[in-house]
């Protein structure tokens, strides 16, 4: 689903992403577990599409961003971490602008929005402005604005930042429930260990580096630690 061949991004003298290279299969919840500056933002830049990055290439389904970039950002969905709805309008107005800017025929669109917001338990807010919401039900509308193209490639951007354990808990639990149910390839972005200890596969990003990857016993026992937190915190001091 996605393969990066030594991606490097600078700001000036410093180096984001070092030579990275990684690939992910289809299907499967992906935690891309890095602490604060290890780069995890700007590798999402580079894959939506908001940065070129200086060196290297990025390919999604197939597709080179270099080379085919529209319809390689076809099959992605993205969650950034910095919400970008409109607060003024209802939720319901944010889905349907989201849906039209995509393409997606009126009846089309209105079942997915319907489908999704059941999904993640919205249906009862779909007329409040998106001001009203809480911080958890704000990031829910955000993932079903991702998901109503379909996208083959979800990214989730430290998506739970400032979230209860609940919502927390909510979000995750129904981005696992496209993962079984459409297929859909996730890559979550985080540096809280607590929410990659259940994911099909971690990837530990570090200074811009990949130190390790593969389930989280394989990753703890690549890191050397008696928990998945102890061996990250000593392989990212």
């Amino acid at each position: 689903m996605l393969k990066i061949q030594s991606l490097t991004q600078r700001y000036g003298q410093r180096v984001a992403l070092d030579a990275l290279t990684l690939s992910i299969a289809r299907g499967g919840f992906v935690v891309l577990l890095g602490p604060n500056g290890a780069g995890k933002s700007t590798l999402f830049q580079v894959l939506a599409g908001l940065f070129a990055a200086d060196e290297g290439d990025v390919e999604i389904a197939g597709l080179s961003m270099r080379t085919d970039a529209r319809r390689a950002l076809a099959h992605i969905g993205v969650v950034f971490q910095q919400q970008s709805l409109d607060l003024d309008l209802s939720v319901v107005r944010n889905l349907q602008f989201h849906a039209d800017l995509q393409g997606l025929p009126l009846h089309r669109a209105r079942e997915r929005i319907t489908l999704e917001a059941a999904r993640f338990g919205l249906l009862a807010d779909m007329q409040r402005s998106v001001r009203e919401l809480s911080g958890g039900n704000r990031r829910k509308v955000e993932l079903v604005r991702a998901l109503l193209h379909r996208p083959d490639l979800l990214l989730m951007d430290e998506a739970t930042v400032g979230l209860d354990p609940q919502s927390r808990r909510d979000l995750i639990d129904g981005l696992q429930q496209e993962v079984l149910e459409r297929g859909v390839t996730v890559l979550w972005a985080t540096h809280l260990v607590s929410e990659a200890e259940h994911a099909d596969r971690v990837l530990v990003l570090h200074r811009g580096r990949l130190l390790a990857q593969g389930p989280p016993a394989e990753v703890t026992a690549t890191l050397g630690g008696e928990t998945l937190e102890a061996a990250f915190l000593n392989a990212t001091r």
